[in-house]
């Protein structure tokens, strides 16, 4: 099996190539950074793990065209292709972004990379995934996405988020659009939320760890023939869009 994990130099992108490697996965380690991309490769490759570097930048068109020559070239085919690299954006005090005073600007970085990167590399990799017997692909996401969780009073969903929260509906929403245009097909599409895990993406707050923030992608990843598609998932099941 060929595997493809965005944004897998660090956190829970790099514990969702771990787990996968230890599979017996070969994993494609897709990241911008060069030194953060080699060290990565080598920790996995130290652990056992077949891993590849992949020089992949979500946001840039030819980055990604060339990561795609890159792995035909290395693997010939993709299994599975999971779509983890995403940021949260500038953030004002307690880690909030307020609708009402928030920059345009910050708002499109995050939907280039969040939303605009995922259909970027899910399209370029699509001709490699169509020669795999079972294709999956693999949407991070959060809860913080959840329209049903956001407007509901009683449930805690932390600050206000309005460019990071919305990215990530806008990338639910996505993984549905994706999952009607593959139905009667082999490819199964679904997207995670892995929880609230300490990273330096949550300035390492949160109860869980990468590697529990990273189980249910590798579950989807490797979803048998007629699992399910177009769902939202997380450790305890199907989370609300």
């Amino acid at each position: 099996m060929i595997a493809l994990v965005t944004g897998a130099n660090k956190g829970i992108g790099y514990e969702i190539a771990a787990g996968l490697g230890g599979l017996g996965c070969r994993v494609g380690v897709g990241a911008r950074d060069a030194a953060r991309r080699e060290t990565a490769v080598g920790k996995l490759r130290a652990l056992g793990v077949d891993a590849f570097e992949v020089p992949l930048d979500v946001t840039d068109g030819q980055s990604v065209t060339d990561a795609a020559e890159l792995i035909e070239r290395r693997a010939g085919r993709l299994d599975a292709l999971v779509n983890n690299a995403g940021i949260s954006g500038e953030m004002g005090p307690g880690w909030v972004q307020d609708p009402t005073v928030l920059d345009l600007e910050v708002l499109r970085t995050v939907v280039d990379t969040n939303v605009m990167g995922v259909v970027r590399v899910t399209n370029a990799m699509l001709p490699l995934l169509r020669r795999s017997a079972s294709p999956r692909i693999v949407n991070v996401s959060s809860s913080v996405g959840s329209l049903t969780r956001q407007a509901d009073p009683d449930i805690e969903v932390g600050p206000i988020m309005a460019a990071y929260a919305p990215s990530k509906s806008f990338l639910n929403a996505l993984t549905l659009q994706y999952a009607r245009r593959f139905a009667g097909t082999n490819i199964l599409i679904n997207a995670t939320c892995p929880g609230l895990v300490a990273t330096d993406f949550t300035g390492f707050h949160g109860p869980r760890t990468p590697e529990q923030g990273a189980a249910t992608a590798i579950r989807l990843a490797t979803l048998p023939d007629g699992g399910p598609t177009g769902s939202f998932f997380e450790d305890d099941g199907v989370v609300p869009w």
